[in-house]
Protein backbone atom coordinates (compact mmCIF):
# COMPACT_ATOMS: atom_id res chain seq x y z
CA UNK A 1 0.00 0.00 0.00
CA UNK A 2 1.17 3.55 -0.63
CA UNK A 3 2.69 5.48 2.02
CA UNK A 4 2.80 8.97 2.13
CA UNK A 5 6.06 10.74 4.11
CA UNK A 6 5.35 14.21 5.08
CA UNK A 7 8.19 16.93 4.25
CA UNK A 8 5.67 19.62 4.10
CA UNK A 9 2.77 19.74 1.02
CA UNK A 10 4.40 20.14 -2.05
CA UNK A 11 2.51 22.62 -4.58
CA UNK A 12 0.65 23.99 -1.47
CA UNK A 13 0.87 27.73 -2.22
CA UNK A 14 -0.19 27.42 -5.64
CA UNK A 15 -3.20 25.19 -3.84
CA UNK A 16 -3.70 27.60 -1.64
CA UNK A 17 -3.96 30.51 -3.67
CA UNK A 18 -6.79 28.38 -6.12
CA UNK A 19 -8.62 27.78 -2.64
CA UNK A 20 -8.67 31.35 -1.82
CA UNK A 21 -9.86 32.39 -5.44
CA UNK A 22 -12.64 29.94 -5.02
CA UNK A 23 -14.01 31.28 -2.30
CA UNK A 24 -14.40 34.63 -3.73
CA UNK A 25 -15.94 32.41 -6.89
CA UNK A 26 -18.60 31.05 -4.52
CA UNK A 27 -19.00 34.35 -2.32
CA UNK A 28 -19.78 36.22 -5.77
CA UNK A 29 -21.56 33.47 -6.94
CA UNK A 30 -19.73 32.62 -9.99
CA UNK A 31 -18.52 29.42 -9.05
CA UNK A 32 -19.19 26.35 -6.49
CA UNK A 33 -15.55 24.17 -7.24
CA UNK A 34 -14.60 22.50 -3.94
CA UNK A 35 -11.12 20.82 -2.92
CA UNK A 36 -11.43 17.20 -2.52
CA UNK A 37 -9.52 15.68 -0.36
CA UNK A 38 -7.15 12.51 -0.33
CA UNK A 39 -8.11 10.02 2.00
CA UNK A 40 -5.55 8.94 4.33
CA UNK A 41 -5.11 6.99 7.22
CA UNK A 42 -2.48 8.34 9.47
CA UNK A 43 0.27 5.99 11.13
CA UNK A 44 2.45 8.39 13.15
CA UNK A 45 1.53 11.78 14.37
CA UNK A 46 3.60 14.01 15.89
CA UNK A 47 1.44 15.26 18.92
CA UNK A 48 4.27 18.22 19.86
CA UNK A 49 3.67 19.50 16.47
CA UNK A 50 0.19 18.49 16.06
CA UNK A 51 0.60 17.16 12.46
CA UNK A 52 0.60 13.95 10.70
CA UNK A 53 4.19 12.51 9.76
CA UNK A 54 3.22 9.24 8.16
CA UNK A 55 0.49 8.07 6.69
CA UNK A 56 -0.90 5.73 3.99
CA UNK A 57 -3.50 6.39 1.22
CA UNK A 58 -6.93 4.46 1.40
CA UNK A 59 -7.48 4.53 -2.06
CA UNK A 60 -6.82 6.61 -5.27
CA UNK A 61 -8.39 10.36 -5.36
CA UNK A 62 -9.95 11.36 -8.58
CA UNK A 63 -8.84 15.40 -9.14
CA UNK A 64 -7.76 18.12 -6.82
CA UNK A 65 -11.26 19.90 -7.34
CA UNK A 66 -14.25 19.54 -8.67
CA UNK A 67 -17.60 21.63 -9.53
CA UNK A 68 -19.81 23.56 -11.33
CA UNK A 69 -19.11 27.16 -12.63
CA UNK A 70 -22.39 28.73 -14.50
CA UNK A 71 -23.43 25.62 -15.61
CA UNK A 72 -20.69 24.21 -16.86
CA UNK A 73 -19.14 21.25 -15.22
CA UNK A 74 -15.20 21.46 -14.26
CA UNK A 75 -12.78 19.64 -12.94
CA UNK A 76 -8.99 19.91 -12.30
CA UNK A 77 -6.00 18.73 -10.34
CA UNK A 78 -3.12 21.86 -9.92
CA UNK A 79 0.42 20.97 -10.27
CA UNK A 80 3.84 22.74 -9.53
CA UNK A 81 7.01 22.78 -11.59
CA UNK A 82 10.18 24.15 -10.99
CA UNK A 83 11.95 23.25 -14.19
CA UNK A 84 11.12 23.74 -17.95
CA UNK A 85 10.55 19.72 -18.28
CA UNK A 86 7.00 18.38 -16.66
CA UNK A 87 7.75 14.24 -15.49
CA UNK A 88 4.30 12.79 -16.67
CA UNK A 89 4.56 10.11 -13.37
CA UNK A 90 3.08 13.74 -11.59
CA UNK A 91 -0.27 12.97 -13.19
CA UNK A 92 -1.43 9.53 -12.07
CA UNK A 93 -3.51 6.95 -14.72
CA UNK A 94 -6.63 7.37 -12.39
CA UNK A 95 -6.55 11.08 -12.67
CA UNK A 96 -5.64 10.66 -16.48
CA UNK A 97 -8.93 8.15 -16.74
CA UNK A 98 -11.20 10.11 -14.48
CA UNK A 99 -10.31 13.88 -16.44
CA UNK A 100 -11.04 11.79 -20.03
CA UNK A 101 -13.99 10.75 -18.93
CA UNK A 102 -14.81 13.87 -17.39
CA UNK A 103 -15.31 15.38 -20.60
CA UNK A 104 -16.55 12.25 -22.41
CA UNK A 105 -20.05 13.11 -19.92
CA UNK A 106 -19.87 16.77 -21.48
CA UNK A 107 -17.62 19.04 -18.17
CA UNK A 108 -14.61 20.49 -18.95
CA UNK A 109 -11.38 18.97 -17.25
CA UNK A 110 -8.06 20.55 -17.27
CA UNK A 111 -4.99 20.60 -15.19
CA UNK A 112 -3.15 24.27 -14.09
CA UNK A 113 0.98 23.88 -13.75
CA UNK A 114 2.62 26.43 -11.75
CA UNK A 115 5.83 26.97 -13.72
CA UNK A 116 7.18 28.96 -10.49
CA UNK A 117 11.08 29.76 -11.96
CA UNK A 118 8.70 30.96 -14.56
CA UNK A 119 6.09 32.80 -12.41
CA UNK A 120 3.74 31.39 -15.52
CA UNK A 121 0.35 29.18 -15.10
CA UNK A 122 -0.34 27.10 -17.90
CA UNK A 123 -3.77 25.78 -18.43
CA UNK A 124 -3.32 22.21 -19.97
CA UNK A 125 -6.43 21.27 -21.77
CA UNK A 126 -7.79 17.52 -21.46
CA UNK A 127 -6.54 16.77 -24.98
CA UNK A 128 -3.40 18.32 -24.83
CA UNK A 129 -2.97 16.18 -21.62
CA UNK A 130 -4.09 13.07 -23.15
CA UNK A 131 -1.83 13.52 -25.90
CA UNK A 132 1.46 13.97 -23.89
CA UNK A 133 0.15 10.60 -21.52
CA UNK A 134 -0.33 8.83 -24.30
CA UNK A 135 2.73 9.20 -26.09
CA UNK A 136 4.38 8.63 -22.44
CA UNK A 137 2.47 4.88 -21.89
CA UNK A 138 1.18 4.16 -25.07
CA UNK A 139 4.50 2.88 -26.15
CA UNK A 140 5.83 2.24 -22.69
CA UNK A 141 7.51 -0.81 -23.78
CA UNK A 142 9.84 1.50 -25.86
CA UNK A 143 12.98 2.70 -23.98
CA UNK A 144 12.90 5.82 -25.90
CA UNK A 145 9.24 6.93 -24.66
CA UNK A 146 9.05 10.25 -23.65
CA UNK A 147 8.18 10.21 -20.00
CA UNK A 148 7.73 14.05 -19.75
CA UNK A 149 7.28 17.20 -21.87
CA UNK A 150 9.21 20.51 -22.40
CA UNK A 151 8.06 24.18 -21.76
CA UNK A 152 8.13 24.61 -25.33
CA UNK A 153 6.05 21.98 -26.15
CA UNK A 154 3.16 24.10 -24.93
CA UNK A 155 0.27 26.37 -26.20
CA UNK A 156 1.31 29.54 -25.92
CA UNK A 157 -2.65 30.70 -25.91
CA UNK A 158 -2.42 28.78 -22.74
CA UNK A 159 0.04 30.34 -20.90
CA UNK A 160 -0.70 33.07 -18.28
CA UNK A 161 1.63 35.41 -15.58
CA UNK A 162 1.30 34.54 -12.00
CA UNK A 163 -1.02 37.58 -11.07
CA UNK A 164 0.56 40.17 -8.34
CA UNK A 165 -2.84 39.70 -5.88
CA UNK A 166 -3.70 36.67 -4.38
CA UNK A 167 -6.42 35.41 -7.21
CA UNK A 168 -5.71 33.15 -9.59
CA UNK A 169 -9.17 33.86 -12.03
CA UNK A 170 -8.66 30.18 -13.52
CA UNK A 171 -12.50 31.06 -15.21
CA UNK A 172 -11.17 33.25 -17.53
CA UNK A 173 -8.64 30.51 -18.63
CA UNK A 174 -11.56 28.05 -18.99
CA UNK A 175 -13.57 31.01 -21.17
CA UNK A 176 -10.49 31.45 -23.28
CA UNK A 177 -10.77 27.27 -23.94
CA UNK A 178 -14.17 27.46 -24.47
CA UNK A 179 -13.98 30.52 -27.13
CA UNK A 180 -10.58 27.89 -28.51
CA UNK A 181 -13.36 24.79 -28.92
CA UNK A 182 -15.58 26.55 -30.23
CA UNK A 183 -13.33 28.38 -33.07
CA UNK A 184 -11.64 24.77 -33.56
CA UNK A 185 -15.44 23.66 -33.94
CA UNK A 186 -16.26 26.10 -36.84
CA UNK A 187 -13.23 25.23 -38.80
Amino acid sequence: MATWKSRGLRGSLFEDLINRTNDVYRERGTALVQKIPTPITPIDIDRDERHITLAYFDRKSTVDYIGIAQGIAICFDCKECAADTFAMQNIHEHQYKFMKEFERQGGVAFLLIYYSHREKIYYMRCDEMVKFYDRAYDESDREDARKSFRFDELDERFLYDMPAEPFINYLEYVNDYLDYKENENNT
